[in-house]
């Protein structure tokens, strides 16, 4: 018999990633989004449809009345832990068996960011709530590189406050397909894991230009600038002072060596080593050639 799976943060890039690895799987997908406006692209993926809101835990009980697995992802803000147990409640109340959580790298009640701060508080409100649980801790997205597609594309050169940092980034794809591993597995298979997720391979952002430079045929250049520099960007953009506080908190953090690491985490669960980076690059260059051709 299917199981029905509830995707959370239906319309973000994970849990839209994590729908399209489901597709064609023997499961019935419901999404969670928060506003009926939003519900074209879940119903595109075949997933059924449910209008709520993790802050408003009222608004929760129809969405997860008859799951048996829950795919859990919080926004990112002060009331994320809010969001987590909001979520944690419905379920238990309806009978899920079982929640697959979205969490951060390096999430800890130490961590040297409030994300991860934060996360910390809702794995372990997750590891202890009487359902099966796996949490999956994926490192820096190489998808947040599509934030630089417009500058790289009218420029040639990204700038983040990143200094010389190496990070093991990671494809959202296979994240998504980690996570949709997870779930088509018995719900035995994976319970009580927590699973550090990243690239190959530890990268710098110089060495992330290079690949880029490979990739579009011409010279992209990366130029570290100041975490004031990168503040005055963001919030000129429009991003909310507390994502940029976190985002700033994450710089130093990657600049002092913190997340120059790798784990054999995606090829142990999916049988195939994760794709590098020059697999994101040549499959999304036109994101970053998108000026060119005007």
């Amino acid at each position: 018999m299917s199981r029905t799976v509830l995707i959370t943060g239906a319309t973000g890039t994970v849990s839209t990633a994590l729908m399209n690895a489901l597709e064609g799987a023997d499961v019935d997908l419901r999404a969670l989004v928060r506003q009926e406006s939003k519900a074209d692209g879940p119903r595109e993926q075949s997933a059924e449809v449910f209008v709520g809101d993790l802050e408003d835990a009222r608004s929760l009980p129809p969405a997860f009345e008859g799951v048996q697995d829950v795919w859990l992802l919080t926004p990112n803000g002060p009331r994320a832990p809010e969001n987590n147990m909001n979520a944690v409640w419905a379920a238990r109340q309806a009978g899920v068996e079982r929640i697959v959580r979205l969490s951060v790298v390096g999430a800890a009640h130490d961590a040297p960011n409030r994300s991860g701060r934060l996360h910390a508080l809702s794995d372990r409100e997750t590891e202890r709530c009487g359902m099966r649980w796996t949490i999956l801790r994926p490192h820096w997205f190489m998808q947040n590189l599509l934030n630089e597609a417009g500058d790289i594309s009218a420029t040639s050169a990204m700038s983040l406050n990143m200094a010389s940092a190496r990070i093991g980034m990671v494809d959202v794809r296979d994240i998504a397909e980690c996570a949709a591993r997870v779930l088509l597995d018995a719900p035995d298979r994976h319970h009580g894991q927590t699973y550090t997720l990243t690239g190959p391979r530890s990268l710098t952002f110089d060495q992330v230009a290079d690949q880029l430079s490979l990739a579009l045929r011409r010279s992209i250049t990366y130029l570290p600038v100041s975490d004031d520099a990168q503040r005055k960007t963001l919030l000129g953009y429009g991003v909310p002072n507390w994502i940029v506080s976190m985002l700033e908190e994450y710089a130093q953090a990657y600049a002092s060596g913190w997340g120059d690491f790798t784990t054999d985490t995606v090829a142990d669960l999916l049988g195939r080593p994760p794709r590098d980076l020059a697999d994101f690059v040549r499959d999304h260059a036109a994101a970053f050639t998108a000026a060119d051709a005007n």
